[in-house]
């Protein structure tokens, strides 16, 4: 594509990609993303496979939505180049399949199914809007910060099974650039697992099973709750729905909204003694929202404590309407299958012009403090490289040291102390094992 004929749009994130203005090092890292997805392949251990990146998918969606899947590059610098030459609306990362993707076409000559996905990280995708029945203060694509905590929560949830529950140990979660959150689970035994145990893990999370058609959208099932339902009920979930949740949306507040959550509860006698009596009380108080709502929750709750022998479907009705409102809505497809494509870490997401923001890394175990609409934007970067200068170049040999110079400076440093190094140096102690074993192993074969 010549750059003549360049939109204003394409022309804008060229500056971000290119190194015509001196961003290659800077703003996308390159190296680091070679490096993450290399997984210790490097080629300078004797036990590597030097072949593995180039059996990695990527996707590149261009100007008018055209599609560009299944490339695959050899090195940084052909993944570079690349990018460079498509200036792509968004990068896609896809899995490592048995043979070069770009080739798959000679292979399937061959009359033999050899292109099949073998490794792909386990990823997770979550979306505000997915909480657009819960939440008041945005809709759609938009977000604030009365609602993006959460997603703050999901994190949390989540995060805390992977590692306790799972024993994963090299997680990324990163901000997808205009309304959720990806999560990329990276250890060795989460790259390898099959679509059947992805579905499995997927299933493990799953608790909204409603639609906008049902008006009770979780059901708890059994006489207490799942140790894992329960710890993040009592952790996360209950603390929140009574605490943030209530006094960013004043969800009992008005009619409309408590008339959901009343709908909720299977006895219909409980139903319209509440109804009552918050109609009868609508007019007379003085309270806040947050503080009529607080009030109307504490109502609720001891209704139900009062009256839950009546019917077993009572017995976990609050919990029930905290989980409904607070637990993580996972688009559980996306985990299930290997061949899924995830939008790559520093991307800019594709729909927002010059205000898109950096797919950036959070930090899980400081999620509380990331705000969505402090992430550097677009039109940000190209400020800061017009203001910089020369003194934003980088040697292609020091790029580890140039991100003090950028505002995306503090993101990849978390990344590369955060979750890179940590990752690579469990990489290299397996290949250096398995190599070990390997050399045994021949060695025992030749003995007498």
């Amino acid at each position: 594509m010549h750059r003549k004929s360049l939109t204003q749009n394409q022309k804008i994130f060229s500056m971000f990609i290119t190194s015509e203005f001196t961003t290659a090092r800077n703003l996308f890292p390159y190296t680091d993303i070679h490096k993450w997805l290399s997984y210790g392949h490097d080629g300078k251990h004797p036990g590597c496979d030097e072949y593995y990146f180039g059996r990695r998918e990527f996707s590149f969606t261009l100007e008018n939505d055209v599609y560009l899947r299944y490339k695959s590059f050899k090195s940084v610098s052909s993944l570079e180049h690349a990018i460079k030459s498509c200036f792509p609306y968004k990068i896609d990362i896809g899995a490592v399949y048995s043979v070069d993707p770009d080739k798959r076409h000679a292979y399937s000559q061959t009359g033999t199914n050899v292109f099949t996905p073998v490794e792909r990280e386990l990823v997770f995708d979550i979306d505000i809007t997915d909480y657009d029945d819960v939440r008041y203060c945005c809709s759609g694509a938009d977000v604030c910060s009365k609602c993006w905590p959460l997603m703050t929560v999901a994190i949390k949830v989540i995060h805390t099974s992977l590692k306790e529950d799972f024993g994963f140990k090299h997680i990324l979660w990163v901000f997808s650039g205009r309304r959720g959150v990806h999560c990329w689970v990276c250890d060795p035994k989460a790259r390898r697992m099959t679509n059947e145990q992805r579905s499995a893990v997927a299933e493990y999370f799953r608790v909204y099973k409603g639609n906008e058609n049902n008006a009770r959208k979780v059901a708890l099932m059994g006489y207490s709750l799942h140790p894992f339902l329960a710890r993040s009920y009592v952790d996360f979930l209950k603390g929140f729905f009574e605490g943030e949740l209530q006094a960013n949306q004043s969800i009992f507040s008005t009619k409309d909204k408590y008339d959901k959550i009343l709908e909720m509860i299977s006895d219909e006698d409980i139903q319209s003694e509440l109804r009552e009596k918050w109609e009868k009380s609508a007019n007379r108080s003085s309270l806040s929202e947050e503080a009529i709502s607080l009030v109307r929750w504490d109502q609720l709750k001891n209704t139900l404590q009062s009256k839950k022998h009546k019917a077993p479907t009572l017995r976990m009705c609050v919990e029930e309407i905290v989980f409904t409102f607070a637990y993580p809505r996972i688009d559980l497809e996306v985990s299930k299958q290997m061949n899924h494509l995830l939008k790559a870490p520093f991307c800019v997401h594709p729909k927002t012009g010059p205000s898109r923001r950096v797919c950036v890394p959070i930090d899980p175990n400081n999620c509380d403090e990331f705000d969505p609409l402090a992430v550097p934007t677009l039109s940000q970067l190209i400020e800061e490289i017009n203001s910089g200068g020369s003194k934003m170049d980088v040697d292609d040999d020091d790029d580890d040291d140039d991100t003090d110079t950028s505002i995306l400076g503090k993101s990849i440093k978390f990344f590369r102390s955060s979750f890179l190094e940590p990752l690579l140096k469990s990489c290299k102690e397996e290949i250096e094992s398995l190599y070990k074993t390997k050399i045994g192993k021949s060695k025992d074969s030749f003995s007498w």
